[in-house]
């Protein structure tokens, strides 16, 4: 597996700032440390992204379909509920997608409007969701 391109979504930049007992104490930053960690120690080559505008995410996606990338790994965070133009982006991009979210928003009782398509999710695990996700695209042909 090569290339896998991790999204983190509108207002993962306040994570470890705001909504401390829901979120935990953790940066995104901090996180992105350790996905790093978890993509060396797969032998993948990632790069990472934040945006809180939804069409950076977008262009974000097609310029890795067009750089082919073999996946990527989108935390939508407050695109979660989203009915724009990030569903169709992933929808048209040639590789897999998966949700990640290091919290359950389900159990808050949001429904995700990204999920439907993308290849999966992982919910709920904190930041070792990420490695979840990147071991499941590592076993993806």
């Amino acid at each position: 597996m090569g290339k896998v391109l991790v999204i983190q979504g509108a207002g993962m930049n306040m994570r470890g700032k705001v909504q401390l007992e829901t979120f935990g104490p953790m940066t995104m930053e901090q996180m992105n440390e350790q996905i790093l960690g978890y993509a060396e120690g797969l032998g993948m080559d990632i790069e990472l992204m934040h945006s809180n505008i939804e069409g950076e995410v977008v262009n974000a996606l097609y310029d890795a379909h067009d750089r082919d990338f073999d996946a990527a790994l989108i935390n939508p965070a407050g695109y979660t509920t989203t009915t724009g133009p990030i569903k169709g982006a992933i929808s048209q991009v040639k590789f897999p997608v998966i949700e990640v979210h290091a919290s359950n928003p389900t159990a808050r009782g949001t429904v995700s409007q990204v999920l439907p398509v993308c290849k999966g999710a992982v919910y709920g695990f904190g930041v070792y969701g990420y490695k979840l996700a990147l071991e499941a695209v590592k076993q993806m042909p």
